[in-house]
């Protein structure tokens, strides 16, 4: 975490709260796991999309893509780096003691969960929704657009289920 206990760290942005909100949704949490680790998404890119979707502004390919340019090296730094730690210390080598290593991952978890707080507030403050994209018909329209402009953005096509649960749990979501 930060060097700041909780209660003096500035408050959470609306974008880090809407990314609470939908991940604690039914079925969102294995659906980005699962582009996640099968086809490379940066969640965190994702769930921006999304958020910008709630506010009605339908992204081009090239937001994407300046998104991900300016995320990519703070992901590689410092998430990926923190997730490499926490998926190894799951099984430790064996001279490790297994209890200290457990109370390790869950410390790394924490970190990592705090890099992508970091990674969202980051993103919040550099690209003010307002100023991106275009507006569309309404946020579950645009959510669509911007779902599919990221995927344009990493040349792939993500998984049609993993994809649908987040849209159907985005969908359910009232402001």
């Amino acid at each position: 975490m930060t060097d700041r206990p909780p209660a003096e760290r500035p408050p959470a942005s609306p974008f880090w709260t809407f990314s609470l909100r939908l991940y604690g949704r039914p079925g969102v949490p294995p659906a980005c796991l699962t582009l996640q680790e099968k086809q490379g998404v940066d969640v965190n890119v994702l769930l921006f999309c999304l958020f910008a979707a709630r506010s009605g502004r339908a992204l081009a390919m090239d937001d994407v893509r300046e998104v991900i340019a300016a995320v990519d090296p703070w992901k590689a730094g410092a998430v990926v780096s923190l997730r490499a730690a926490r998926v190894y210390l799951r099984e430790p080598a064996a001279f490790i003691d297994a209890e200290g290593a457990a109370a390790l991952r869950q410390r790394v978890k924490a970190l990592e969960l705090e890099a992508e707080r970091l990674q969202q507030e980051g993103l919040f403050k550099a690209f003010p929704v307002a100023r991106l994209g275009t507006p569309a018909a309404g946020p579950d329209a645009a959510a669509r657009v911007n779902a599919g402009a990221y995927e344009k953005a990493l040349g792939r096509t993500f998984d049609i289920a993993a994809l649908g649960a987040i849209l159907s749990a985005f969908d359910q979501i009232r402001d």
